[in-house]
């Protein structure tokens, strides 16, 4: 029985949801084994092919509107994706970011055009996305991007660097961030579309050397006067980038949050198994009064944490959730993710410094993500601007 053993939310008990459950689960025992993902930590990426098996499969663009070659389904099926991938230790798989993060940036915003032309190919994993906001003196502060897209003909000349960019490495279709009027801020900001295939100008930086996400790719982008066509504008008006990425940072940071509460209970789960094996002075590490204590505390407040992101993610199926209430998910449930895995490596002892184990992997991962997304920082000071 896991730690953290509250039902599931009412939202999740759909049998229909169950069943998708149950083959994404199977897709990640047959085509993601323990072996194939080590490989993908050596190597620093995910193989370009793992994301067609996952296209044909039906993990990519769930809930993309079947018109638009999807499986018009909803964030539930977003959600199962990415919590099966945990519970079935898939590292490097970028599903949250293509399917939660970049695709509904087209569903919500592209137009007609860009949508049938795009779409299908995302979903079947023909094309690998990301996204490129961070430049290398710019990080949460988007309004003073300096990459800049010009006006040239009958479209635009993308000059700039991005860096820290998931999926840079084998991403062939980017949504850039650029300045469309430098003379402006967020009224200057336009998101492009760019198909990395044949497009002159366009080069790839070198792949990061990451403290943890040993698996997954995370690059330097460069653009040296490359062409975008007119058309590949994001919704087909200049100055709407902003606007565009505001109104999806709520579902990005409630992912992080997911991710985060996913982080805790695993790191939970792993050490009351190792603890109740490992034997110190004649007794179990679990025998010891503190080893309880601070379990007790973290699962109580796992708990809470468990109880707090279900409620967030009820108010958004609804439409409800408000950016605040976002940055409250993933201020607070990173900083206690980052608690907790340091509590409990602290319990595993020397062996939690030994990356044969879980939570030496799970110690790394966790500290990006009170950066990424907005650093917590940045959930802080939006969290008081609303009191």
């Amino acid at each position: 029985m896991p730690v953290i053993d509250i039902p599931p939310p009412a939202f999740m008990e759909d049998e229909e949801i169950s069943i998708f459950a149950d083959a994404v689960g199977k897709f990640y025992e047959k085509h993601a084994p323990e072996k194939r993902v080590a490989k993908w930590r050596e190597d620093g990426q995910v193989e370009r092919e793992f994301w067609n098996e996952a296209g044909e499969a039906g993990l990519l663009g769930v809930s993309v509107p079947e018109e638009y070659g999807g499986h018009g389904g909803d964030f539930r099926h977003d959600m199962v994706v990415i919590e099966q991938q945990g519970r079935h230790n898939v590292d490097g798989f970028a599903a949250s970011l293509h399917n939660t993060v970049i695709l509904p940036y087209l569903v919500r915003h592209g137009t007609e055009e860009q949508k049938k032309r795009y779409l299908p190919k995302l979903v079947s994993g023909e094309l690998v996305s990301a996204i490129a906001m961070t430049e290398p003196g710019v990080g949460s502060d988007l309004q003073s991007i300096t990459t800049t897209a010009l006006k040239d003909g009958n479209g635009y000349r993308l000059n700039g660097a991005k860096t820290y960019i998931s999926n840079g490495q084998i991403a062939d279709f980017i949504i850039v961030v650029a300045k469309t009027d430098p003379n402006q801020r967020a009224k200057g900001i336009s998101l492009l579309l760019l198909e990395t295939e044949g497009a002159e100008g366009f080069q790839r930086g070198k792949k990061l050397d990451k403290i943890g996400l040993d698996a997954q790719d995370t690059s330097e982008l460069f653009f040296d006067d490359v062409f975008v066509p007119a058309e590949n504008v994001l919704g087909g008006e200049e100055g709407k980038g902003f606007y565009q990425l505001m109104g999806e940072l709520p579902q990005e940071r409630l992912i992080i949050a997911m991710g985060a509460i996913a982080g805790i209970e695993r790191a939970l789960d792993v050490t009351v198994e190792f603890v109740k094996e490992r034997k110190a002075f004649g007794q179990t590490v679990w025998d010891f009064q503190n080893t309880q204590f601070v379990l007790a505390d973290l699962k109580a407040r796992g708990t809470a944490a468990r109880v707090f992101v279900n409620d967030c993610i009820a108010k958004h199926l609804d439409g409800k959730l408000d950016v605040p209430t976002a940055c409250m998910a993933k201020y607070w449930v990173t900083e206690l993710q980052s608690e907790v895995v340091d509590k409990c490596l602290q319990l595993h002892g020397g062996s939690g410094y030994i990356n044969d184990y879980p939570i030496a992997r799970m110690y790394r991962d966790s500290r990006i993500t009170r950066i990424f997304g907005g650093s917590n920082e940045i959930m802080r000071m939006v969290i008081a601007r609303s009191m």
